[in-house]
């Protein structure tokens, strides 16, 4: 499967574009074509001109289920591949919080591990009832660096962001609301829907005033980025050689192989 097949993207005559990771059979787990695809993505739709507004969901019934697992395992032995796929994961950051049109997630299923960091990174979040958020970094074996860590505290509070990101956990989209994770929680299958409308107004909003608004309220999570991002992807990259992590990689594909 090429990259243009794991993430669809179309723009309508209104210039919102509408970006689906689109891996449905394996709940869009982010395996090396989509990742790659979704860190470049985000430059790709700020120099095209027209787009007024993004729309970012899942194909099938989950926004993503997080890493691939032989993705995550090959990188315990490739060096370059990993050093590759974490160098994407900071492009990621930088690029999408650096748009300049504003981002609507629809929410349409779980949102596990960088389900969770891409819609912490969009402008608006609009959830599914039985949707919900997941960050198994820590517990896992990995240092939670491309998303949670450097949001989440921003949005819910430094100790609620402890709780969920060390000692994980389903946050149902109920509590993603009143934590404000998360800005509507809609009927199942109408997720996509209220988010096209939240993205029509923005869309609708005059540009300069829309965009340089949201350039400000941006600029102390662009700070964080700018301070700790780096470090953060360096002490996930050291994950990989953890015997911790490794061991529970290995018994996570064995129970998908059983």
């Amino acid at each position: 499967m090429s990259a243009r097949d794991v993430l669809l993207i179309e723009v309508g005559d209104d210039g919102i574009a509408l970006v689906t990771l689109n891996r449905p059979d394996a709940l869009n787990a982010a395996d090396e074509e989509l990742h790659g695809a979704i860190s470049t993505v985000w430059s790709d739709l700020s120099g095209q001109p027209g787009i007024r507004a993004v729309v970012l969901t899942g194909a099938g019934k989950a926004f993503s289920a997080g890493g691939d697992l032989p993705l995550l395992d090959r990188m315990t032995r490739d060096l370059d591949l990993r050093s590759r796929i974490m160098g994407e994961a900071a492009t990621l950051v930088r690029e999408m919080t650096r748009l300049p049109v504003p981002v609507v997630a629809a929410v349409n299923g779980p949102a596990v591990g960088l389900g969770c960091s891409l819609a912490s990174l969009s402008d608006l979040v609009v959830m599914e009832e039985d949707a919900y958020f997941a960050d198994p970094h820590v517990g896992l074996g990995l240092v939670a660096g491309d998303g949670g860590a450097l949001t989440w505290p921003m949005n819910m509070g430094l100790q609620r962001a402890k709780e969920w990101l060390l000692l994980g956990g389903r946050m149902s989209s109920e509590r993603a609301l009143s934590y404000g994770l998360a800005n509507r929680v809609v009927a199942n299958g109408r997720s996509a829907e209220e988010a096209r409308i939240l993205a029509k107004r923005l869309s609708a909003l005059p540009p300069q005033s829309l965009y340089e608004t949201r350039r400000v309220l941006n600029q102390p999570l662009i700070a964080r980025i700018d301070a700790a991002l780096d470090d953060i992807i360096a002490a996930e990259t050291k994950s990989f050689d953890e015997p911790a992590f490794r061991g529970n990689l290995a018994r996570m594909m064995e129970r998908n192989r059983g």
